[in-house]
């Protein structure tokens, strides 16, 4: 951290119970050189990867659908979310995590993703980066059902299906998460399948 703007840096703990929620109180140098000071809460809960497994021969994607509690409680009436595949590093390199994500979640194992970009994804009050990749599967990397790990009370339903229907369902409000969008964007754009 070495922004000269900022200074009189103070944090204050305010919850560690699932993850890190922080008050932060500092010293900003607006444009006309005055100081103005600010707070600002900041959440931290690590950073996470995200991947679009693709199927080009057969045009199919495969994404999943779990409860997503946040969604619940901000209208969601099912709080049912439609994703692609992601999970937190967990002191992982972003490849490790994503490889390993994809066979606890959807059951396939993948000898090899690429990275496309990273971005904060709510950078206005929280910390996490999002690693963005992208991985070509076939049956034979299929190695178990998927489901997520019953350790970490996951109940995740893996859906196959074909990129247009997929795609679609960003214009008919099913998929309404950021990283799956732009992860079908992606693909769209870059005609993968």
């Amino acid at each position: 951290m070495n922004n000269p703007k900022i200074k009189n840096l103070k944090t204050e703990l305010l919850s560690d119970n699932w993850y890190t929620l922080n008050k932060i109180t500092y010293d900003y140098q607006k444009k006309d050189n005055t100081w103005e000071t600010q707070i600002r809460e900041a959440y931290d809960r690590g950073n996470g990867a995200t991947i679009l497994l693709y199927n080009k021969r057969n045009k199919t994607v495969i994404l999943t659908r779990q409860f997503r509690l946040p969604t619940y409680l901000n209208g969601n009436k099912s709080g049912m979310m439609i994703e692609a595949c992601a999970g937190l590093l967990d002191k992982d390199h972003p490849e490790q995590c994503i490889i390993r994500e994809t066979e606890e979640e959807t059951g396939y194992l993948l000898p090899a993703v690429q990275k496309i970009f990273e971005t904060y994804m709510s950078p206005g009050s929280v910390t996490e980066i999002i690693y963005f990749f992208i991985g070509e599967y076939d049956e034979s990397m299929k190695v178990s059902s998927g489901g997520g790990l019953e350790q970490e009370h996951e109940e995740i339903e893996v859906l196959e299906m074909p990129f247009d229907q997929a795609y679609g369902m960003i214009e008919s409000g099913e998929i309404k998460d950021a990283k799956t969008i732009m992860l079908l964007q992606y693909a769209k754009i870059n005609n993968l399948v």
